[in-house]
């Protein structure tokens, strides 16, 4: 995933009426790709929303 499809998956996750996986079809990738490049998902969505998000993770080798 490149760095604007992330930012995009954050700001569609800081909207409870989309899910991740609904966000991971629509930008092609599967859910896992989804919480590998956006990991704050771990702490749960309130912490996309708080704007708590860090800055964007390298890809896993």
């Amino acid at each position: 995933m490149g760095e604007e499809e992330i930012r995009h998956a954050r700001a569609l996750l800081a909207r409870p009426e989309n899910s991740t996986s609904s966000i991971a079809k629509l930008l092609g990738v599967s859910r896992n790709t989804i919480y590998q490049y956006v990991p704050e998902l771990a702490a749960g969505r309130d912490s996309l929303v708080a704007g708590n998000a860090p800055a964007l993770p390298s890809p896993r080798s």
